[in-house]
């Protein structure tokens, strides 16, 4: 007999609700109130121009099929709650960046992939696309400002990237990069934050099963606000581990200093790795306020994928800000 055994993060599909059409805002925001601020990533190529309205050209690649080895426990979010609450300090500073965003030109986009590869390119984002193979995945998504959502993304695994730039064997690390454009992104006019944003990652993690290359949601592709066309998602780690609107990876042997190591050294570590054991130095991660519903629950070490992610992370916990 042939067993199957699943993760233990795992439930039947039928766990997962759909989404709903309409939100209470006030509601949502009333919850999350006393959250600490933190953004997420997130970019454009330089010196593009904005424009607004205009259809994505990847919108026929979807709904793409999903994959049923990720499955959630938990009810997925409303949709407008997804795409309303949103972490983007390029364009502000509040969650309510939707709007703003809108100035964000998703084509044409250019991801260039460099650094310690044998394959360094500049490559479109719709090319990208049909070279990858997509699909969708329920992933749990945990801010370190301690609220929740559960999102059906789609998108394909960042070890197929790793597989296209083909990494020399000395590269141990991605540094991920947004742009740098002022006029585009106002909330780049804030001097005080190192821009462009960066995120990194080793080179063991971007090759695990979980690693994920966002360019869609709830059967669309990714909307501006959550990042399009092109965004990280690690379900394991803090939000700010999941770079948004990408337009450079480069593979080096050095590690990446991050934008929130680089801004605040006492409170943001490299690894973002979610441990309810480990607080932030101004408020606890024991718990999670599940954005949209009025719940607040315990705090899953590594999010509960700990069965996939735990080795990688094998006697580094007392590393200062490991979490």
């Amino acid at each position: 007999m042939h067993i199957i055994r699943k993760p233990g993060w795992a439930l039947p599909e039928h766990m997962a609700t759909p989404e709903h059409l309409f939100w209470n805002r006030r509601a949502v925001l009333a919850g999350m109130a006393g959250a600490g601020a933190l953004a997420l990533g997130a970019g454009l190529p330089s010196g593009a121009k904005a424009q607004d309205g205009a259809a994505d050209p990847s919108a026929s690649l979807y709904p793409v099929t999903r994959n049923e080895a990720y499955t959630l426990d938990r009810a997925l979010s409303q949709e407008k709650h997804v795409t309303s609450f949103n972490n983007f300090y390029e364009f502000g500073t509040s969650k309510s960046i939707a709007r703003a965003a809108q100035a964000l030109p998703i084509r044409p986009w250019t991801v260039t992939i460099d650094g310690m590869v044998d394959k360094p390119q500049q490559i479109g984002i719709d090319d990208l696309l049909k070279a990858m193979p997509l699909e969708e995945r329920l992933y749990r998504f945990r801010c370190v400002e301690a609220w929740s959502m559960a999102v059906p993304w789609s998108g394909f695994a960042l070890s197929e990237l790793v597989k296209l730039a083909s990494p020399q064997a000395g590269a141990k690390y991605l540094r991920f990069e947004t742009f740098q454009d002022a006029s585009i992104a106002p909330g780049q006019n804030m001097v005080w934050y190192p821009w462009p944003y960066v995120e990194g990652v080793t080179m063991a993690e971007a090759t695990n099963e979980l690693a994920f290359m966002v360019t869609g949601v709830y059967g669309k592709p990714l909307p501006k606000q959550n990042g399009a066309p092109l965004r990280l998602a690690l379900p394991w780690k803090y939000g700010f581990k999941s770079i948004k609107s990408i337009v450079r990876i480069t593979f080096t042997d050095e590690r990446p200093k991050t934008m929130w190591e680089a801004l605040g050294p006492t409170e943001y570590g490299f690894w973002a790795n979610v441990n309810p054991e480990v607080a932030h130095p101004r408020w606890s991660q024991a718990q999670e306020d599940v954005l949209g519903t009025g719940q607040t629950v315990p705090t899953l070490l590594y999010n509960g994928y700990a069965e996939q992610v735990a080795g990688l992370y094998k006697g580094m916990e007392g590393e200062k800000l490991f979490m």
